[in-house]
């Protein structure tokens, strides 16, 4: 081991930033205990670290006091969860990320101007879960590849718009998308899907990250999607890639005979955690030269909820 590679950017996007410190701001402006329905973004170290400072995560409603403030995760939450929250007389703060609530808009908008509409996305992901939500059952087609895109059902009296979930693989989607052009000449949507600035933006310095390392590491949960494609980028590129949550799960034997090692992380996973895997590899193997590859600067910042507005 010679050499560390950083992907640059890596780690948070400005919709994980923002969902953070709602919780934060939350805290110092109401007390604790707040509560956050579902994981506020997926990374056990972001979650534990709230938690100790009174954060009580919870799977549904129900487990929250009536009249308290709660939180709804950066992923989004369907319409049923604000009207639960309603009546149950929460004070919501919203942590849903702003390019999220963009796909829920351009859902309603499509279904007002009477469209069907196919979502691209992995079933069972919150966002997938949430965008589902926004509309009533059976207004929106979820596929999740370029097989579904051949065989999906629709009704044949309506015309159709896609959208897409915002942390997929931008090669794959770009693929799908053209193979529900092929079969739907008319069909409406964005050309590159909804995909974030952010996902974009990692997977692009991931790539050129890969024709300079042995193998790939990237920081991020196992049920991140953005991180999940970003070691899955690393495969595509014929390199050793893991995915792990920590330094805690390295295993020495992955550096035989590697030189150079790569290091991204996903978007919700803090740079700490990144810092944690450079020192261990400094410790285990000595000097190791640390270069930045900066693939591009970010500088994209969303606002709070007004009511967390100073």
């Amino acid at each position: 081991m010679k050499k560390i590679v950083l992907a640059t950017p890596r780690g948070f996007c400005a919709g994980v930033d923002r969902a953070i410190h709602v919780v934060e701001k939350a805290i110092e402006k109401f007390g604790t205990p707040i509560y956050v329905r579902h994981e506020i973004v997926h990374n056990k170290f972001v979650v534990e670290t709230l938690k100790d400072k009174g954060v009580v995560f919870v799977d549904e409603l129900d487990q929250v006091p009536e009249g308290s403030v709660v939180i709804f995760s950066a992923h989004g939450v369907a319409e049923r969860i604000y009207e639960e929250a309603k009546a149950r007389n929460l004070q919501v703060l919203d942590a849903s990320c702003p390019l999220v609530l963009k796909v829920h808009f351009s859902a309603k908008r499509h279904y007002n101007a009477g469209r069907h509409i196919i979502l691209i996305g992995h079933a069972g992901h919150a966002e997938v879960e949430g965008t589902l939500g926004q509309l009533p059952e059976g207004a929106i087609t979820l596929i999740r590849n370029e097989k579904d895109a051949e065989m999906v059902d629709v009704p044949a009296d309506k015309e159709l718009a896609y959208i897409t979930q915002t942390t997929l693989s931008v090669a794959e989607t770009r693929k799908i998308i053209e193979a529900l052009k092929r079969r739907f000449p008319n069909i409406i949507g964005p050309d590159a899907g909804d995909l974030c600035y952010a996902t974009g933006n990692r997977q692009a310095a991931v790539l050129e990250l890969c024709s300079e390392v042995d193998m790939l590491l990237v920081v991020g949960a196992k049920n991140s999607s953005n991180s999940s494609r970003l070691m899955e980028l690393g495969l595509e590129q014929g390199l050793p890639s893991h995915l792990i949550a920590d330094v805690n799960d390295l295993d020495p034997a992955w550096f035989e005979g590697i030189d150079t090692v790569g290091l991204s992380s996903g978007a919700s996973a803090p740079e700490v955690l990144v810092q944690g895997v450079v020192d261990w590899l400094k410790e285990k193997f000595g000097p190791i030269e640390v270069e930045n590859l900066v693939k591009l600067v970010e500088n994209t910042k969303f606002n709070l909820p007004k009511a967390l507005q100073d």
